[in-house]
């Protein structure tokens, strides 16, 4: 994808995220991972570090050293969608305790990643 249709994409899954209620912490942890996910391809598209058709999909299946070279592209933006997907396992395919902080904290982390990306920094 070409960065504005990351941009389009995830303005799309916000949108919809907004609709979520409280209780609803499966998806609104699925949607900051999704639109995460958009808007971290867009910045690192507009920064030149990855091209069109090469695009992170989830940061656990880069390798090492493709994780680290994002890093230090932004290192916050990429800890930050890395911290969202850690939340799907215990609250999105499991029952854990504690599953409305986690969708808060998704929602957090979700607001840091457009934040950076829209900035232009």
């Amino acid at each position: 994808m070409h960065n504005e249709q990351h941009i389009a994409a995830a303005e799309r899954i916000e949108r919809s995220l907004r609709k979520c209620t409280p209780e609803d912490v499966e998806m609104r942890i699925e949607a900051a991972m999704l639109a995460g996910t958009h808007w971290l391809n867009a910045a690192l598209h507009r920064l030149g570090v990855t091209q069109p058709g090469k695009d992170v999909f989830h940061t656990y299946l880069l390798t090492v050293n493709e994780y680290r070279r994002l890093c230090v592209a932004d290192e916050e933006m990429v800890r930050a969608l890395s911290e969202i997907e850690d939340l799907r396992p215990p609250y999105v395919r499991g029952n854990h305790a504690g599953a409305q902080a986690a969708a808060e904290r998704a929602d957090a982390l979700l607001t840091a990643i457009r934040r950076k990306a829209t900035s232009g920094n």
